[in-house]
């Protein structure tokens, strides 16, 4: 398949999940996204267009970790840590376009692990 139809695709997929997908302040949205270096979460109120909590594989807390799914499961739990400290319990899961499989179903098994509701 050629690169441009595959980021057509991609970006299509996530315009159609974006749809649907929306955050608020009593459960916002988490948006996961993948980059082939870092990872990146995002708890979002859509409403009033902030983002309440973040974290990422570029913060100094996560350190060290790379964009596997040993690296999604850490920065699942730091996630739900980051969540509980903002004060969030339960979340719109938003993978971006990503399928739910792999990194993305280690991060989201994490982050219920820390105590986040998806």
């Amino acid at each position: 398949m050629r690169a441009d139809k595959k980021r057509d695709l991609i970006k299509r997929r996530r315009w159609r999940i974006r749809k649907k997908v929306v955050g608020t302040v009593e459960r916002p949205r988490m948006s996961v996204r993948f980059t082939h270096k870092n990872i990146y979460v995002q708890f979002i109120d859509d409403d009033a267009g902030n983002t309440i909590a973040s974290v990422s594989t570029r913060a100094k807390a996560a350190s060290g970790l790379s964009a596997n799914a040993a690296g999604a499961g850490k920065i699942g739990k730091l996630a739900g840590e980051a969540a509980k400290a903002a004060g969030i319990k339960t979340v719109v899961f938003d993978r971006s376009g990503a399928r739910f499989h792999g990194k993305v179903k280690v991060l989201a098994d994490a982050a219920r692990e820390a105590g986040l509701k998806l």
